[in-house]
């Protein structure tokens, strides 16, 4: 199947309906891969929502969204912010089941995008995965990444590791 179209671009607060109906649907489909259950996210009112749309506006951050040209539907997001002075952080990443897949391309775009936000405030991109996410590992080592070789505990679960991984920005 053809990819289909689509365009990425910022968040904004006033998506906020829309950043919520992602966020819930990421939540749904790999749970594994956010600190956030489906429950949690569930109960934010409006005010988080919008707070959360606004980080596409951020100073030192992006909140960056895929939408599919044909249907308006939001297909997929990342998101970056900064750990520290000089160390970007990618964050939030998700593409919908009907748009997955290296043909397709969601996934390669939005990473273009967080990637060139990244690079105005570093030298490198850093990511923390779960170790048991092997779609999202074999993405990204396709794309340069390479553990560090420093593990975390899962927030949702301390007996599961989340790997970070380290890619240089060119």
């Amino acid at each position: 199947m053809p990819a289909r179209p689509v365009t990425v671009r910022r968040t904004t607060a006033d998506d906020w309906q829309r950043v919520r109906d992602l966020r819930l649907a990421m939540l749904a489909d790999t749970p594994i891969a956010y600190g956030e259950t489906l429950a949690v996210a569930r109960r934010h009112g409006e005010a988080e929502w919008r707070m959360r749309g606004a980080r596409g506006e951020a100073e030192h951050g992006t909140s960056l969204v895929a939408v599919d040209d044909e249907t308006g539907d939001w297909v997929g997001a990342m998101g970056g912010f900064l750990q520290a002075a000089g160390q970007p952080l990618l964050v939030g990443v998700y593409v919908a089941p009907s748009h997955r897949g290296r043909a397709a391309g969601v996934t390669d775009l939005l990473l273009d995008g967080v990637e060139a936000w990244a690079a105005t405030e570093g030298d490198a991109l850093r990511l923390h995965v779960h170790e048991q996410n092997e779609r999202a590992i074999g993405f990204y080592r396709r794309r340069g990444y390479e553990p560090t070789g420093h593990t975390n505990a899962y927030a949702l679960d301390p007996t599961a590791r989340e790997l970070e991984m380290l890619a240089p920005l060119r």
